[in-house]
């Protein structure tokens, strides 16, 4: 076994062809092998075997640099880079993550799950070279799907005036997470085509060089590719048409399935795991779906992650014009949207937390200066959501809630946040933004009457004394059982309270529980500083009243186990209740 005996790329080159071959049959295994136990990104890797065993058989890293775009690709590189025993042996699968990290190797130079950022940051690296005088070469690795964001363009747009060494390695399988959308990809179409003869050539455009290989899985020719283009002294593009989810039948076949994976079973292709029929997901696709067949206006907006708000294929052709996905390019989705509401559309854009962070200026400037009804349905949004460091869902109530004219509201159950919606989707006088809850999955059953136009009233949902729990969505759960215990160890009914809204707080009920209590507890599922809890403490500011804030530490965190995280943050029923009644002895 070939894969057995690398332990840095210098042993890759002394290799021939042949047993290169051999060995991206080994490393095609070991992925499949390990994914099927541990799951992860599937495809990206699967198609990228023959491309990382050339780039390491070509370039000399890590005095040449290696910089992968979102960085999900990057398996194989691990594996190359003294990194295979955690693909070979399920006790060290945990090893590595699934992104590049400068902490496990000198061979990884930034810690990246985001997209379109590798030329950007290949960028910055060229230039220090230069003004260094130093000549390694410089390789951005970057997929076809993440050239939709406007990062990556702005990164092109500068690498053509760089008049150095700079090469930009673009990974075209024809696919994003789900299907590509935008002029870019028509134009990528009719290169890989003409074998990159075609004039509608967006590197060229751009002042870069450009090199085609059109079998971007033959490791022969992509050696030959990468021989041509190394220290060169100009940008480059070299262009490889690749197979996504290569080398296993159902990846190629369901490629935007198996993008990423659960467990599975490898000989049937099918999951570990049995997934509830029922989740916010499939609700808010199913929602908006019948919303569409009675208002022609409603439109649902994606940004490459169609299934996060319930669109599978069917959902999507069912849809039709009523369903838009702009590909990886979340500015522009809320930039659209607000265009959109402007002229008489109903616009609901579904997004990941942790991606919301990418537009934070559409937010404010073309969003919420001109208060246009964007609905903004916030998932994983939670301790409980994606726990890779780059992907944190943890950070969204500060970034949202503090933008004027947006209303942020967080709703405890699927009847709560089914209602929200509807009144989002039907009002036209604010921007909203629904935190749709992380955690466990709950319907109650109850009918929900809440006026949500009379912005900032909380819900009291049981009326006590001397202590008051305001716990926010996801948590207002967690609370009740806190309030179960503070009574059943001191005798004290507290007051419980659903404060629905994230982005503003009731004065006027927070005035009134000083009358009968000398305690607030908040809640919250996300970090505290800058959150919603400190709206609750600098209300209490000038007076007696105690404010207890329970939520997350500001601090980046990887690979975590919840429940970890809520003992450390004294985030369980107990530890509430113990602090609670503590505060008022």
């Amino acid at each position: 076994m070939y894969l057995e005996n690398i332990s840095s790329p210098s042993d890759l080159r002394k290799l021939s062809i042949s047993e290169l071959n051999v060995l991206a049959s080994e490393m095609r295994m070991a992925l499949i092998s390990k994914l099927s136990r541990h799951g992860g990104h599937f495809g990206p890797n699967l198609g990228m075997v023959e491309a990382t065993i050339a780039l390491h058989f070509v370039f000399d890293s890590p005095t040449d640099k290696f910089v992968f775009d979102v960085s999900h690709q990057s398996y194989c590189h691990k594996m190359l880079t003294g990194r295979k025993d955690a693909f070979l042996y399920p006790e060290h699968y945990d090893d590595v993550s699934g992104y590049t990290n400068p902490h496990e190797s000198k061979h990884d130079f930034f810690t990246v799950g985001h997209t379109s950022t590798s030329v950007s940051l290949a960028c910055g690296l060229a230039k220090a070279r230069d003004l260094k005088g130093d000549k390694e070469n410089i390789v951005a690795i970057i997929g076809d799907g993440s050239l939709s964001g406007g990062e990556a363009l702005e990164g092109l747009d500068f690498a053509g005036e760089l008049n150095s060494n700079l090469i930009i390695v673009v990974n075209d399988n024809d696919m994003s997470i789900a299907e590509n959308h935008g002029g870019i990809y028509k134009g990528l179409r009719l290169l890989r085509e003409s074998d990159g003869k075609s004039d509608r050539n967006l590197f060229k455009a751009m002042g870069l060089d450009y090199v085609f290989v059109k079998d971007g899985n033959n490791i022969s020719d992509l050696i030959d590719a990468f021989k041509k283009v190394k220290d060169s002294s100009k940008p480059v593009a070299v262009h490889i048409a690749t197979q996504k989810g290569k080398g296993y039948a159902p990846a190629e076949t369901d490629r935007e399935s198996w993008h990423w994976c659960m467990p599975f079973n490898p000989e049937t292709g099918k999951s570990l795991f049995n997934f509830d029929s029922e989740d916010y997901s499939s609700i808010t696709g199913d929602y908006l779906l019948a919303k569409m067949k009675s208002d022609k206006n409603v439109i649902a907006i994606t940004s490459a992650t169609p299934t996060v708000m319930g669109f599978t294929p069917e959902k999507r052709l069912e849809a039709g014009s009523q369903f838009i996905d702009v590909g990886i390019a979340e500015e522009h989705a809320v930039a659209m949207s607000s265009g959109l509401a402007a002229n008489g559309a109903k616009p609901v854009y579904g997004v990941y937390s942790s991606f919301i962070q990418r537009t934070y200026d559409q937010l404010s400037q073309d969003l919420a200066i001109n208060s246009n009804a964007l609905t903004l349905v916030v998932f994983a949004a939670s301790v409980f959501g994606m726990s890779d460091v780059t992907h944190l869902g943890i950070f969204d109530i500060p970034l949202i809630s503090n933008i004027p004219n947006i209303v942020y509201l967080a709703p405890t159950s699927k009847e709560e946040y089914l209602a929200m919606l509807d009144w989002s989707v039907e009002q036209n006088e604010y921007p909203v933004a629904i935190r749709v809850p992380g955690g466990q999955y709950i319907s109650d059953g109850k009918k929900v009457t809440k006026d949500f136009s009379e912005l900032n009233k909380f819900e009291v949902t049981t009326e006590g004394s001397n202590i008051a729990v305001i716990a926010l969505g996801s948590f207002y759960h967690l609370g009740a059982q806190a309030a179960q215990l503070i009574e059943e160890q001191s005798g004290i009914k507290p007051t419980l309270i659903n404060p629905v809204y994230i982005s503003g707080i009731d004065c006027e009920l927070l005035e009134k529980l000083k009358a009968e209590h000398s305690v607030v507890v908040t809640l919250e599922d996300g970090v505290l500083d800058g959150g919603f809890g400190q709206k609750i403490a600098s209300f209490y500011g000038n007076s007696d009243m105690k404010v207890l804030n329970f939520g997350l530490k500001k601090e980046f965190i990887d690979r975590y186990n919840p429940e970890d995280v809520l003992k450390e943050n004294h985030l369980t029923p107990r530890q509430i209740a113990d602090d609670a009644i503590n505060s008022i002895k």
